[in-house]
């Protein structure tokens, strides 16, 4: 598979998990070769709500499977992602402003910048299969003072996603829900130490996309049943 920072093939499997927050049983699985999270959300999601068979369950992921439109087909699904944003916008990076800073205001569809100035609608393009619409202000960016912060161009552009109201209300539920990255980390990330651990942290013992899934799929039940028969002797052992 191609790993996101070499394009190159590399001998290795993408191993996806759903973990219950209760019990941390492991409820769905798969086995990939592809290097990146981001086309894995809704699959997983959905396979995890066959298992437990909740309406309006809220699936923790991290920053590998944000993706725009994995996010938006949750609705439908009667799913709630809780999905963060990428922290390395390229703005930033530059020593500019990023777009975070830049306030959106649905009522009159324009963004107001940190200056104090409001960019309107001015046309649409559409970019990776997106259409975006593009935002800017050029007769007040010609004359801002404080341009060098925001950007290298003449004027400041913001793109909008269409469908970006999604993934506005998911950053409210982030500011509502602050320990949703912590539950995560002690859910996933505890069920694939363990099994590493017990495997020596080694790689898997045999080959081929069918093969390693089936290594892992016995790894999984193996881990299920220990940690069933745990919470069994020791309910308290399952809440933490």
């Amino acid at each position: 598979m191609a790993t996101g920072s070499d394009h190159r093939d590399v001998v290795g499997y993408n191993v996806q998990a759903a973990v219950d927050t209760k019990h941390h049983i492991v409820v769905a699985n798969v086995v990939t070769n592809r290097g990146h999270d981001r086309s894995h959300l809704l699959e997983m999601a959905k396979a995890a709500q066959a298992e437990i068979g909740a309406l309006g369950m809220i699936t923790l992921a991290d920053r590998g499977y944000y993706e725009g439109e994995q996010i938006r087909s949750y609705a439908p699904a009667g799913i709630i992602p809780m999905v963060p944003k990428p922290d390395t916008p390229p703005a930033p990076a530059r020593g500019l402003w990023a777009k975070v800073m830049f306030v959106y205001g649905p009522e009159t569809d324009t963004y107001r910048c940190p200056a104090g100035q409001h960019l309107q609608k001015h046309h649409a393009t559409v970019e990776a299969g997106k259409r975006l619409k593009v935002y800017y202000n050029q007769k007040a960016c010609s004359a801002c003072p404080s341009r060098p912060l925001c950007t290298a161009g003449k004027e400041k552009r913001i793109r909008r996603w269409e469908h970006e109201a999604v993934l506005d209300e998911m950053e409210r539920r982030f500011k509502a829900m602050p320990d949703a990255m912590a539950v995560r980390r002690c859910t996933v990330e505890h069920v694939f130490g363990t099994i590493k651990g017990w495997m020596g942290a080694t790689h898997f013992r045999t080959r081929g996309l069918k093969k390693v899934a089936t290594e892992t799929n016995l790894t999984i039940l193996a881990y299920n049943l220990k940690r069933a028969s745990q919470s069994r002797e020791s309910p308290r052992h399952s809440q933490r």
